[in-house]
């Protein structure tokens, strides 16, 4: 997997983060059935609503859309309309597995499976972003997308790991994948909830949310029906459909892979008492279900995705730890840590 540092303007943010996805942009993501669905959609009223909303909301964010269809070499509409994928659509190929708990000695865990196209394997990449203005941070990133829906870190130690939620009901409001953005520049975890959770939304997505210095971790299913939060207190495990007691009877699509991986979740969740690094890398790399596994590596995957990397994060007191594993199991390809 790639690593790349980027800094500058919100514009300069996203041409460089457009340049680095150009190529798989125009060779792979427009072959794709998904792109040819979306971008038919582009000049749709409930996008051309999208493109206000986040215009007057979310400025400098709209530059950094901006940069990222000058970076693509691509239309502005076509992008923006990309962005916009899980807002337009019910279902989208992003699946994605969390699990979080506490370790022995206190510290948090908060542990994430990015599902995305096979394809994409070799063109996804973490960044670390300095922008001008707001705040830094460090964030898995796929081609074509701006940052902040797939896993993250900002300087503050504010973590933010999202899984996909297709649901059926997506009202007018801000692009799910736009929230999710605006959530890095929050400074405390409180901020990062009140936006993601009080913000008109158009797409549902599942949060996990944590904080170096901050003791709680929080699970937020976050819809256009409504948003609930949890306080975790035990050990949590997410399959990106929605799981909230009075949440699952909003209408949702669940793949077979998203309830076979929560049911697997479920089983093993049964056995433990706490989580540490160690355990988290070994249910998340399970293929007890040669089918339907939680590591996903088939090329004839039903959702047509495929586990293109792993994060973990130890949260603590004055830092957070982070490792990054791919096709490696037993060594992180990429580490590091935000301290205060």
């Amino acid at each position: 997997m790639n690593k790349i540092s980027i800094s500058g303007s919100a514009f300069e943010i996203g041409q460089q983060l457009g340049e680095f996805g150009r190529e798989a942009w125009h060779q792979k993501l427009t072959q794709t059935a998904l792109w040819q669905t979306v971008t038919a959609m582009k000049q749709g009223e409930q996008t051309r609503r999208m493109v206000a909303q986040v215009q007057a909301q979310f400025p400098q964010i709209w530059l950094e859309l901006e940069g990222l269809a000058s970076g693509l070499q691509a239309p502005l509409d076509e992008v923006f309309a990309w962005n916009c994928r899980g807002d337009l659509v019910r279902s989208t190929s992003d699946g994605c597995t969390t699990v979080a708990g506490q370790r022995g000695d206190g510290a948090l865990i908060i542990a994430h499976n990015e599902d995305g196209y096979p394809q994409l394997r070799g063109d996804c990449a973490l960044v670390h972003v300095t922008p001008d203005q707001g705040m830094g941070f460090i964030s898995f990133a796929y081609p074509g997308s701006i940052c902040g829906h797939t896993f993250a870190i900002n300087d503050r130690g504010v973590v933010n790991t999202v899984n996909n939620i297709r649901a059926m009901h997506r009202p007018a409001g801000l692009p799910r994948q736009i929230l999710a953005r605006a959530a890095l520049n929050a400074a405390t975890l409180d901020e990062a909830m009140t936006l993601l959770t009080t913000s008109p939304r158009a797409g549902a997505f599942h949060h996990t949310l944590g904080q170096m210095g901050d003791s709680r971790l929080f699970s937020v299913e976050a819809t256009g029906s409504g948003c609930s939060v949890r306080q975790l207190n035990a050990l949590f495990t997410h399959a990106n459909h929605l799981v909230h007691p009075g949440f699952t009877a909003i209408d949702q699509v669940v793949t077979d892979s998203s309830a076979s991986r929560q049911q697997r979740l479920d089983e093993w969740q049964k056995g433990q008492t706490g989580l540490d690094e160690s355990a988290a890398n070994a249910i998340l790399s399970d293929q007890h279900d040669a089918v339907l596994p939680i590591y996903r590596l088939s090329p004839q995957d039903p959702d047509e995705e495929n586990t293109l990397a792993t994060a973990i994060f130890i949260v603590k007191a004055k830092e957070v730890e982070w490792q990054v594993f791919t096709q490696d199991r037993e060594q992180a390809i990429l580490q590091g840590a935000v301290t205060e």
